[in-house]
């Protein structure tokens, strides 16, 4: 029945049109006949312009009424299918380029872009890196020599025979991805060097797309401690428990639970294998010596699974992984480069605005806290952190922030604090004028520091708002060692320069 009354308008207008085409024939009739008796040529030329035109609204009605009464789908909003790993690192990778690109330091940007540039080569290569990891003697370089296929390093030497870091290249078989393996120094290594080889092998490790760290005993308390460090970092590890053949069936049995227990959240049961890379020799009956073949297969099905399945997403989060710390490490070089350009301007406000106040003093101490303020110094500082700032909402955050310092009595206890610094300098000429243009660069030193932090949290003041900004700049440039520092430069910038002006006049 609903469907029904749907069609009941078009009903109504099909009638109303049948109507008014009937009425209309006949008036166009009638003005044919009227208009041939005169012309013929005319007549017809107009009968056809005027049928072309019945012809169109009749279709126009058609298709609106088609319009109107067609059921009315929901408006689909575009869905956009959440993001890969992989393509979330191609994106981080544009990203660094666009933020390394304004490190002016030569040098450290182009360390950054040739770090970026491997990571891409890499990760367009299809390369996935193997580091085997742990502390000496425990068998990692076996490990390495017995999976290449050849000897890579001095497998029976004492503790600390590898210095650095040694890649090869490793074939799986129905692998696709190309795989290298580094065998890296051992932790804990005694003897000259050991604690720096100890260093180059966690950094090989945060390297690593994916980690072997290997083990032939139960897990000590640094071994613990570096593993769960790499796997909070979100690095993909394998714990491999090697030398099986030095223990009976239900030793390892119980060493294994151990092992499972205590990596409970940090390392899933089926990531920890049992290898034994060089088993050690067996007297036979003949008094020869018997060399078995290393035991890796459990290690090798581990790792074909992981890389069949995970592959692509191990290359993409290890590149992010590395693109944090790129990029983390270009916010630090762009922080300090722009805190240097910051301090800069301020040091220049400051020091301005001292010998204005100094010549030409104010009536009132309270007035210093505006005259601390400089509203252009705001918009420089802005233009530093990449905000633009008007010199109208630079006017007013500075008579915000020169309000928060006369209610916070900052004003009064920095003309307090400067005063003692100055005594020892300062004749009674001088007292008054140079201990307000002393204030006024101090003030203005806090105010500007302010907005550097301000500007540096994208212009957000924090929870605790302005006050507990200026509260922490006034304590941090309070200290002893700085007030003393800020008043020698006050007596050479400012008193000095004004007691000449003095003397001159």
């Amino acid at each position: 029945m609903r469907g029904t009354w749907r069609f009941l308008p078009l009903l109504v207008a099909l009638i109303l049109l049948l109507g008014m085409g009937l009425w209309f024939v006949d008036a166009l009739s009638r003005l044919y006949t009227r208009i041939a008796a005169w012309s013929p040529l005319l007549a017809n030329w107009v009968l056809i312009i005027l049928v072309a035109l019945i012809l169109a609204a009749i279709g126009g009605l058609v298709y609106y009424s088609y319009l109107f009464l067609r059921p009315k789908r929901p408006r689909s909003r575009p869905v956009n299918p959440p993001r890969t790993k992989p393509e979330a690192a191609e994106a981080s990778l544009k990203a660094i380029h666009q933020q390394v690109a304004e490190i002016q330091d030569e040098v450290a940007r182009q360390a950054l872009l040739q770090r970026s540039r491997r990571l891409a080569a890499g990760y367009e290569q299809g390369m996935i890196r193997l580091v085997v990891f742990g502390t000496g003697s425990a068998g990692k370089t076996s490990l390495v020599n017995a999976l290449v296929g050849q000897m890579v390093g001095a497998v029976s030497a004492p503790l600390g025979t590898t210095n650095q870091g040694e890649t090869y290249r490793l074939n799986l078989p129905n692998i696709a991805w190309q795989l290298w393996i580094t065998d890296t120094p051992g932790l804990l290594e005694a003897g000259e060097g050991g604690a720096e080889r100890a260093a180059i092998a966690k950094q090989l490790a945060t390297d690593a797309d994916l980690l072997l760290f290997v083990i032939d005993n139960d897990l000590t308390q640094s071994d613990f401690q570096a593993l769960q460090t790499l796997v909070t970092m979100g690095k993909r590890s394998l714990l491999v428990l090697n030398k099986r053949d030095r223990y009976l069936d239900a030793e390892l049995e119980q060493l294994l639970a151990r092992l499972r227990s205590r990596l409970s959240g940090l390392v899933a049961p089926g990531d920890i294998v049992v290898i034994a890379a060089c088993p050690q020799p067996i007297q036979i009956e003949s008094g020869d010596w018997f060399q078995s073949e290393p035991e890796l297969w459990p290690l090798i099905d581990r790792l074909t699974q992981v890389l069949r399945a995970e592959g692509a997403n191990l290359v993409a989060d290890n590149l992010l992984l590395q693109s944090q710390r790129i990029a983390a490490e270009a916010r630090r070089l762009i922080d300090n480069q722009r805190q240097v350009e910051a301090d800069k301007i301020l040091d220049r406000y400051q020091w301005i605005g001292a010998g204005v106040i100094a010549i030409t003093p104010l009536p009132g101490v309270d007035l210093l806290a505006t005259a601390a303020i400089n509203a252009q110094m705001v918009v420089e500082l802005g233009r530093v952190y990449g905000c633009q700032i008007s010199i109208e909402e630079g006017k007013t955050l500075a008579l915000s922030l020169a309000k928060t310092l006369t209610g916070l009595g900052i004003v009064k206890g920095a003309v307090q604090l400067l005063s003692i610094g100055l005594q020892a300098n300062l004749t009674t000429a001088l007292a008054g004028r140079a201990i307000q243009g002393v204030s006024g660069a101090y003030l203005t030193r806090i105010a500007g520091k302010s907005f550097i932090e301000y500007f540096r949290q994208n212009q957000n003041w924090g929870d605790g708002g302005m006050t507990e900004v200026v509260q922490q700049q006034f304590q941090l440039n309070q200290r002893d060692a700085f007030v003393k520092a800020f008043v020698q430069s006050a007596i050479d910038r400012v008193v000095l320069p004004l007691r000449d002006t003095l003397e001159t006049h």
